[in-house]
């Protein structure tokens, strides 16, 4: 069983690409005596949540960190320097490596804020 996400990558000359990145999970008695569930691997992290106003632009910036983000509300559009643009809407998750190099773009292009709720993995 597994779970596919979108992946923000850097190639080794610092240009970011989309991708794909597979997260296996595994049947585990996660809250018994809750049902079992399918859980991930647990990793170590730090979280918090960014909230965006609407129309905001961020130009080309690496990540902070190696970090999975999931958009809670809005909708926000990312382009990487291959030139490729995805759009993001509520409960994408998207795991974002590219934090050397260029980086990406990032434009909230809903007229409400964007809200994500991020880890960054250690």
């Amino acid at each position: 069983m597994s779970l596919d996400c979108v992946r923000i990558f850097a190639d080794p000359e610092g240009r970011s690409h989309f991708g794909t990145a597979r997260i296996d999970l595994f049947d585990v008695d996660f809250a018994p005596p809750a049902p079992r569930v399918e859980a991930s691997e647990i990793v170590e992290a730090r979280h918090g949540f960014l909230r965006v106003p609407g129309g905001w632009f961020g130009d080309w910036h690496p990540a902070p960190a190696r970090q999975v983000m999931c958009l809670l509300q809005g909708e926000v559009e990312v382009e990487v320097s291959d030139g490729e643009t995805r759009r993001a809407s509520p409960g994408m998750i998207v795991l974002v490596e590219d934090t050397e190099g260029r980086g990406h773009t990032t434009r909230v292009v809903s007229a409400d804020a964007a809200v994500i709720v991020f880890a960054q993995l250690s």
